[in-house]
């Protein structure tokens, strides 16, 4: 079977589509025939050598596909079903070796190519949304690089939960989808710190560097920063003093695993986010299609932000 397997940090060149021995489950594991492997900025991180990895490593760490096999062991899953996950790496394949405890359900309303656009994102905006802070009625949101993948469900789910939402995008026609998605205002990058200085109760921030200091002007006192990315770089260290003279702002770093790591938890987040696609609150938007041997050029368009909404791997 083929796969983009990495043995080296380094640019998107050392993507490649590599002739695999073709996976048999262990214990406690299942393969997973991919339908549709997620294209995410975690992968560029990994690809690159930002987030190290065990080499070699197969890469991609979203997808969706049906059961092939199962080891032993494992119970509740079976040849034919249709499932998803998240936080596993091996999704640039034709066959995926899973931990069967890592599989959520993929309901029968839900197609397996939007279950691989979703499940990273979505449950990525469920927890920023109803954990890291809990988006309540009348909250002012600011969602950064709102016309992206990650930033059109956080803009459609915290107008969902009652918020006035406000958005940054790059262009006109970025700013016109964060509008559509449910964005109140859509700001320029240079100009969104001096039009909301002190109004926002949260700043869902995935892009980092270049957004991270207006975010922090545009905070109310006790206002929080979630800084769940780094699209354009990482933010240099911060003196914790800058937080106090802010007006006793907090910040976080959150990620996934640490929100999916308990089964129940995880699967409590699927399921919320497929009833969300299922009934309307959520578009998922699949902008690029590309198929295996194309992963290079994905990650190229992902980084260089020519995209809007989700890009996808097809084997």
């Amino acid at each position: 079977m083929r796969a983009v397997v990495i043995t080296a940090p380094g640019g998107p060149e050392i993507l490649e589509l590599t002739e695999r021995p073709e996976p048999v489950p262990g214990p406690g594991e299942a393969v997973v025939d991919v339908a549709a492997s997620g294209v995410n900025f975690i992968d560029i991180y990994q690809r690159s050598g930002a987030y190290p990895l065990p080499l070699p490593s197969p890469l991609g760490v979203e997808g969706a596909g049906t059961v092939a096999a199962v080891g032993p062991g494992v119970t509740g899953l079976a040849t034919g079903d249709r499932v998803g996950w998240v936080d596993v790496p091996g999704s640039y394949a034709e066959l995926a070796l899973l931990p069967a405890d890592r599989l959520v359900p993929v309901p029968d309303g839900i197609g397996l190519d939007q279950a691989a656009a979703a499940l990273l994102q979505g449950m990525t905006a469920h927890y920023l949304t109803r954990s890291t802070y809990e988006v309540k009625p009348g909250d002012k949101v600011l969602v950064h690089a709102a016309a992206g993948g990650m930033g059109l469900l956080l803009t459609q789910l915290a107008k969902h939960l009652g918020a006035t939402v406000y958005a940054t995008a790059s262009t006109s026609a970025k700013a016109d989808l964060a509008r559509a998605a449910g964005a109140a205002e859509v700001f320029g990058y240079d100009d969104f710190a001096d039009a909301l200085r002190g109004r926002i109760d949260v700043v869902y921030d995935g892009v980092g560097a270049t957004t991270f200091d207006g975010g922090l002007t545009v905070l109310r006192p006790r206002g929080l920063m979630a800084l769940y990315g780094a699209a354009s770089g990482a933010v240099p260290p911060l003196d914790p003093q800058v937080l106090n003279r802010s007006g006793s702002l907090f910040l976080t770093r959150p990620s996934l695993g640490h929100h999916v790591a308990d089964r129940d938890e995880m699967l409590w987040r699927a399921r919320e986010v497929f009833d969300w696609i299922m009934d309307g609150t959520l578009d998922i938007t699949v902008s690029h299609r590309y198929p295996l041997a194309q992963a290079r050029r994905a990650h190229e368009d992902l980084a260089a932000r020519r995209t809007t909404g989700k890009l996808l791997l097809i084997p």
